[in-house]
């Protein structure tokens, strides 16, 4: 085919197809909420010589334009999702729907039918709030949460330095108080602080008891008496060992339980591959490793025993 054709079909594909276009949408008070992971272009310190990119939650809703955000410690599920509970709190009210993108947090794809998560489904039924996950390339659909993760690139990040993750979330919280939602928004224009009230009025309330997020997981604790979340190990009082224990993992703590006796709590580590121990576990074991191996009393003579290593062999000194 020759360069003349070429050109000539291109002009009439130009003049015959259908463009796609989008028209501009309205929202109405407490309809819609959007909602979103932005990772900065920042490595923050995470502790252990260690840095990392961590996660920013963004949530808009549509009609106020009104942004939150919180940086969380990773893209697990329960990560993200106890941090969209803690906006929505922080919100103070539940809009009608979410939209969101397709994280392995809230769904997957199988073919062409939606699978929520059980942990999202958790989340949303006790909201009362449905919900809309986009197919990939439709990032223009929600383009509301879009346009304030832009906003939080080119005027929240310039020339900010974060000791760490809550330094960030502090810095954070105080400039969308003072500064992004009292601007004049372009498209509205007129200020997301002068439209959050009508917008939380319409919004749904938050229910009575709120869902458990945090991550649950229930183990038999081994003779190396640590457990593991993620790909960092914590000490337990080694009088769990050979028993079931519960590992409990929030936002910000490490817990273990034997039955109702916590036998070990951390703070909780973004780092990685990081082993962390409590003083008093490597008493308690070492206390335990000197009574097995204390020499036996001979059969007509009475040992008289060392009672402290009782106490710290279980935890009550």
């Amino acid at each position: 085919m020759d360069e003349g054709h070429d050109g000539a079909v291109g002009e009439l594909r130009a003049a015959y197809q259908v463009p796609e276009s989008f028209g501009r949408t309205e929202y109405k008070p407490g309809e819609l909420g959007q909602w979103d992971l932005w990772f900065p272009d920042y490595e923050i310190p995470v502790g252990h010589g260690q840095t990392a990119v961590l996660p920013v939650l963004v949530g808009v809703p549509c009609y106020s334009r009104f942004i939150l955000a919180r940086m969380i410690a990773s893209k697990e599920k329960a990560d993200v999702l106890g941090g969209h509970l803690g906006l929505v709190l922080e919100l103070g009210a539940v809009p009608k729907m979410g939209v969101y993108d397709g994280e392995p947090a809230i769904s997957v794809r199988r073919g062409k039918q939606l699978i929520y998560t059980e942990e999202f489904l958790r989340l949303k039924g006790t909201l009362g709030m449905g919900s809309i996950v986009l197919k990939k390339g439709c990032p223009e659909r929600k383009g509301v949460v879009e346009r304030a993760n832009g906003y939080l690139e080119t005027s929240f990040m310039p020339g900010r330095c974060f000791a760490d993750r809550d330094d960030f979330n502090t810095q954070l919280s105080d400039w969308l108080e003072h500064k992004a939602n009292l601007r004049v928004h372009a498209g509205l224009r007129c200020r997301p602080s002068e439209r959050i009230d009508e917008d939380l009025a319409a919004m749904m309330t938050l229910p009575p008891v709120l869902p458990d997020l945090d991550a649950h997981r229930d183990l038999r604790l081994p003779a190396d008496h640590w457990v593991r979340h993620q790909t960092n190990d914590y000490s337990v009082h080694p009088k769990a060992v050979g028993r079931r224990v519960h590992l409990h993992v929030d936002d910000q703590r490490v817990t273990v339980t034997l039955g109702t006796e916590v036998v070990a709590r951390h703070d909780r580590v973004l780092a990685h591959h990081v082993t962390v121990t409590d003083p008093l576990h490597d008493r308690a074991r070492e206390a335990a490793r000197a009574l097995a191996e204390a020499p036996k009393a001979k059969s007509d003579e009475v040992e008289v025993r060392n009672l402290a290593i009782y106490d710290e062999m279980t935890g009550a000194a």
